[in-house]
């Protein structure tokens, strides 16, 4: 095994663990702030790569196809949130599931509808579409290079609008006491549909930037959103800071699992054995890393009420 094969594999989980936190921020705000579980979070992904792949074949430009995803989204997740989420901040926690849920089947078949039931493709933009190079040989594909890039400023520009901004601090105040914040003069209406749009905005972006390494299709955005759950739980649930430190845990964990343990049980078992079980255990490795979290740390990595 050469070093270059092993710094291809880390960054392919970190581009993996990026992807998972332009997620799971957004949800993560959306519960810490709202309260609200929003099984409908991987349909606005769904929609952010289906709005940018349709955009982009249109005007042939990638990046008019990346923010037409992103604002699609956001504006579908404000209209969401006014027309339906906004009924159920005062129900319990399975009727917001059965609400969102509710939201998944509607959102596929219209989606279905619009853009038809074959899948959408969508190409590597022209200047990203060479390769790095690695120490120690080979190279690396600069357009997942560039989402591990656009994964951190978006981290740090979560960071400053929440800790620097007056939005960022009603959010924080939304978290522990909307209704002090109501007396206040804030508008919780407002501030909600915006908080909603924003999280809706960034899994729009990482569908769209999802979209050009893999085909666009309905129902797309559910498997990413189990994963997502398990990174706000690891890092516990309503912190960004959490959300990115536990994605990127969960992505290498993920990867590095997917290609090294076969390789490690063809050591002492024959290959195909080896092959099954490394398969079985590294579809595991996540969930196992998620219940040696939760046993030294019930509330995650970095629970907000710490």
């Amino acid at each position: 095994m050469s070093a270059a094969f092993l710094i291809e594999q880390l960054l392919n989980g970190v581009q993996l663990g990026v992807m998972l936190f332009l997620m799971a921020a957004g949800l993560t705000l959306v519960f810490g702030v709202m309260g609200l579980i929003n099984l409908a979070h991987g349909s606005l992904f769904m929609v952010g790569a289906f709005f940018c792949s349709w955009i982009a074949g249109q005007t042939g430009s990638f990046w008019a196809g990346l923010g037409g995803g992103f604002l699609a989204a956001a504006a579908a997740g404000a209209l969401v949130e006014v027309l339906v989420i906004r009924r159920l901040y005062d129900r319990d926690h399975l009727d917001q599931v059965l609400a969102t849920f509710a939201l998944i089947l509607i959102f596929s078949e219209l989606t279905r509808w619009v853009f038809g039931d074959r899948p959408l493709y969508l190409d590597i933009p022209p200047g990203l579409s060479g390769a790095v190079p690695l120490p120690g040989g080979g190279g690396y594909p600069a357009y997942r290079l560039a989402i591990i890039g656009a994964g951190l400023v978006t981290a740090v520009g979560l960071y400053l609008l929440i800790a620097r901004t007056r939005l960022g601090m009603q959010i924080r105040a939304g978290e522990s006491d909307r209704e002090m914040i109501g007396a206040l003069g804030v508008d919780i209406r407002t501030l909600y549909t915006a908080v909603f749009a924003l999280g809706a905005a960034l899994a729009g972006l990482a569908g769209g930037m999802v979209g050009a390494l893999q085909s666009v299709q309905v129902g797309m955005g559910e498997p990413v959103l189990i994963l997502a759950f398990v990174v706000i739980i690891i890092g516990g649930i309503g912190s960004v800071k959490g959300a990115l430190i536990s994605a990127v845990l969960v992505g290498v964990t993920d990867t590095l699992g997917r290609v090294f343990l076969p390789q490690l049980f063809g050591l002492f078992l024959p290959p195909s054995e080896a092959t099954s079980v490394g398969a079985s255990l590294s579809a595991m490795s996540i969930y196992l890393l998620m219940a040696g979290v939760l046993a030294f740390k019930p509330k995650g990595l970095f629970p907000v009420d710490a």
